[in-house]
């Protein structure tokens, strides 16, 4: 063990002099000098390290880097399916941003899923100016209670188009070309497109952090999705072929979780052969954010919920970063504590910091997304053991089917 943890450390240290030299300091000797829990600090440190530049500069940088070409001209008829519940004045403002997309062959397809305001009534007014919105309605029912995934369900099967588009009944889309952008990904191999659905700016904190969270799962899901590996998509826009549906058996697996529409299922029947990203400005769906913490708490915990039905595969990833991130930040302080590394610490933490204030800009850039820079500095510590929280949290709620 002790021969082990040796060459860790002196591949560390080894790692430390190639990127550092701090003039009147003898690193060899200083090193020597370290007991065992310093050792081991910095082992775990420059590990870290290394595991986060690894992140950073080979995976997230491919959604910068990519190069999206041609979308294709031919027009796929699409079915666009919302669900709603309790969604009256939302339907009032977005539908018409929808129904007046600059596509030539398009349905707009409404589950209205046991909405107790004037949901049906704004669907009718809509449906009789409208010829391509259809809409079905999900009684209530006290003695059933059932999650999104039913009206998804029913939504898929009404649908009369092989290519379908999702979003949510607060959602818009950022332009006119929405459908025309999302479908144009669709081909002969390509059954899947991943979209981006961001938030929208507002004042206060929790809009920082919520905007910066879909920023930085965006980067993510985008980068993998590019590298070959994609393991998601959310619902606010996301587009698949209803054959892939069926092919698949739907939601079966995964029909008793309350969430997972749009990421558990894209986990298991997505590949690198038949996903395609479209993240370009016009594609975007602008989301209206939730307004107390305890609303997006709530909505955070469905989605965590369902990330532990992820393959095992993604959760290795998707942990591998958190816990690199949690030991970078937590040797760090621990090393300029109680450790005479202070200065080579912090020098190191800068680097790091450089490179991740660049990928993130890069990201920004690519996913029209504006002030959250600064905020990354603060967020990015602290957004591991925030959702760590809200995760063991949501243990203790029973996992009812309700979804809004």
């Amino acid at each position: 063990m002790g021969r082990k943890h040796l060459s860790a450390c002196q591949l560390c240290r080894t790692f430390l002099l190639l990127i550092i030299e701090i003039p009147g300091m003898n690193i060899a000797e200083l090193y020597q000098n370290s007991d065992l829990i310093t050792r081991i600090l910095l082992g775990l440190f420059f590990l870290s390290t290394l595991a986060q530049i690894g992140y950073y500069l080979f995976i997230y940088t491919a959604i910068s880097i990519h190069k999206s070409g041609r979308i294709s001209s031919r027009k796929h008829p699409v079915s666009v399916i919302i669900c709603a519940r309790n969604e009256a004045d939302n339907l009032s403002r977005f539908l018409p941003v929808i129904l007046d997309q600059d596509y030539p062959e398009f349905e707009v397809i409404v589950v209205n899923d046991a909405s107790t305001d004037n949901t049906e009534m704004v669907l009718s007014e809509f449906a009789e100016k409208h010829e391509n919105l259809r809409y079905t309605n999900i009684p209530v029912n006290e003695k059933f209670t059932h999650g999104k995934k039913l009206a998804v369900t029913l939504g898929i099967k009404a649908a009369r188009h092989e290519c379908l588009l999702f979003t949510d009944a607060d959602c818009y889309p950022a332009g006119r070309d929405w459908i025309r952008l999302m479908a144009g990904r669709f081909t002969s191999e390509k059954s899947i497109v991943l979209g981006y659905g961001r938030y929208e700016r507002r004042k206060g904190l929790l809009n920082r952090l919520i905007r910066y969270e879909t920023l930085f799962t965006a980067i993510q899901y985008f980068s993998m999705a590019i590298r070959g590996k994609p393991y998601m998509g959310v619902g606010r826009n996301l587009a698949y072929k209803k054959e892939l549906f069926f092919t698949n058996k739907g939601f079966a697996s995964h029909y008793h979780i309350q969430s997972g529409d749009d990421d558990l299922f894209i986990n298991e029947v997505a590949d690198k052969n038949n996903t395609a990203v479209e993240f370009s400005k016009e594609s975007h769906t602008i989301s209206i954010p939730e307004k107390s913490f305890r609303d997006w708490i709530r909505q955070k915990k469905r989605h965590l919920k369902a990330g532990g039905r992820y393959s095992l595969k993604t959760k290795l990833r998707i942990a591998a970063e958190l816990i690199s991130r949690v030991l970078f930040y937590g040797t760090l302080v621990a090393l300029c504590i109680i450790s005479d590394w202070i200065w080579i610490a912090l020098c190191v933490y800068g680097l790091i910091m450089l490179t991740k204030v660049i990928v993130i800009k890069l990201g920004m850039i690519r996913l029209d997304e504006k002030f959250l820079l600064l905020p990354s500095l603060i967020l990015d510590p602290i957004m591991p053991f925030l959702l760590a929280g809200v995760r063991i949290s949501g243990f203790f709620v029973s996992n009812n089917r309700k979804w809004k």
